[in-house]
């Protein structure tokens, strides 16, 4: 029924430390900018990073956090260099889970606005995979 996905959108305080983060971190391409003249909500950007358009509103700041996040798909030569952007930004850091061996390493990261991003060096297949062994096949 639905063809893909179409786009992610974050509300966010500050377009432009948003921006930061979508360009420095995930290597994002501004393609949008509205400035005062507004189509939708709020002022807004948008965004292709990875071929996945994400669009960020200008509002009002999330409450709280929580495990609610989306992960990017990177590649595991990249996973020190994702982490070292993510460090020099000064964002803040979750811990990872735990996991077991096959699943994949992850990077997790908040922005200002306390949305969860995921870094994450596993697919889904390779996930399946390992799950289908079961717990004791990584002792």
């Amino acid at each position: 029924m639905i063809e893909g996905l179409s786009h992610v959108t974050f509300i966010v305080s500050d377009l432009d430390r948003m921006t930061r983060i979508l360009v420095e971190v995930l290597g994002a391409e501004e393609v949008y900018a509205s400035g005062e003249e507004t189509f939708s909500v709020s002022r807004e950007k948008f965004f292709l990073a990875g071929g996945v358009w994400i669009a960020i509103m200008e509002g009002e700041r999330r409450c709280e956090r929580s495990y609610d996040h989306v992960a990017f798909k990177i590649d595991e030569t990249d996973f020190d260099a994702c982490l070292e952007r993510v460090r020099r930004l000064g964002l803040d850091m979750k811990p990872p889970r735990p996991r077991v061996p096959g699943e994949g390493r992850s990077i997790y990261f908040y922005d200002e606005d306390d949305h969860m991003f995921e870094l994450h060096t596993g697919t889904l297949a390779e996930r399946l995979a390992r799950y289908a062994k079961g717990r004791k096949a990584a002792q």
